[in-house]
């Protein structure tokens, strides 16, 4: 009887917990479609860690969505045990019932595994997102006399996180953000970024590859050379004072070196300036 009734009340509470996380699920769906570009999208543009922070609403949703539905599995579990629901399975073979059982604990096993996942996923990205939005907030403070600071911009080669343009040049900016501990160092190494406790390097090809085809994409769009000069971002790490010919390491203490990595072939005339931001203006907003 006790066997029955478990059954009984497990049936009835995944079946509706099921129905529920479909609704909800197809609801957020419709909901992110809806409601995907904002009012007045043309007038606003990416924020710092705009990207991170989309992802992290979309993952706060499905986790939300998750507890939700386990709520409603105990509940109904709860009531339909009350209520006596072990009726459905009255005569049943007890193999039948062992076999519904293990199915339920199945289930119950992948929602969990899926609710973890996406716990964790959510964990990272907030660090990410945290990161970002320090460097776009550092980058802000150097936004005067025509420069301007530009976040997520999108190139064919994957997404820059942060490009200044001005007259005194053009920077991209790109964030790796790990973990730190206390008294962490990190320094280049050829086309990786070597950390001081043991970390696996962190490979900067891909942060080539995005720098070097906005600087071809610039130079398309404004028919002659142009320099775009590489910025890698480590928050949290000591990066001391490490430049190459290719890239300049800052954290999120030291980003305003940048401004002095330069030399006279990276002015821009005022025309070009204006093409670039007007650019970039259309690739950042939000619509």
């Amino acid at each position: 009887m006790e066997l029955e009734a478990i059954s009984g009340a497990a049936t009835v509470a995944l079946t509706s917990t099921i129905v529920f996380l479909l609704i909800a699920k197809t609801w957020n769906a419709i909901s992110r479609t809806i409601s995907s570009t904002p009012s007045f999208s043309d007038r606003i543009m990416h924020e710092a860690a705009q990207r991170f922070r989309d992802e992290l609403e979309r993952l706060s949703c499905s986790q939300s969505t998750y507890l939700s539905g386990a709520l409603v599995f105990v509940m109904l579990f709860v009531a339909a045990y009350v209520l006596q629901a072990e009726h459905l399975f009255a005569g049943y073979p007890s193999w039948q019932l062992y076999m519904q059982l293990g199915f339920l604990l199945l289930v119950s096993g992948y929602a969990a595994f899926r609710l973890g996942k996406t716990s964790l996923a959510r964990r990272q990205l907030q660090f990410l997102r945290d990161a970002n939005i320090a460097i776009g907030h550092q980058l802000q403070q150097m936004s005067a006399n025509g420069t301007r600071v530009f976040h997520d911009v999108g190139t064919s080669a994957g997404v820059v996180d942060h490009v200044i343009i001005g007259q005194k040049g053009i920077y991209a900016i790109n964030v790796v953000a790990r973990r730190s501990g206390k008294r962490a160092h990190a320094r280049l190494r050829e086309n990786a970024i070597e950390y001081s406790n043991g970390k696996a390097e962190h490979s900067i090809v891909d942060i080539s590859a995005k720098t070097n085809r906005l600087q071809k994409e610039f130079r398309q769009l404004l028919g002659h050379k142009v320099r775009v000069r590489s910025v890698i971002a480590v928050p949290g790490w000591d990066a001391g004072d490490q430049s190459t010919d290719e890239h300049l390491l800052v954290n999120e203490r030291t980003i305003a070196m940048l401004s002095g990595w330069k030399d006279n072939t990276d002015h821009l005339l005022n025309e070009d300036v204006d093409v670039l931001q007007n650019d970039l203006m259309s690739r950042c907003s939000r619509g």
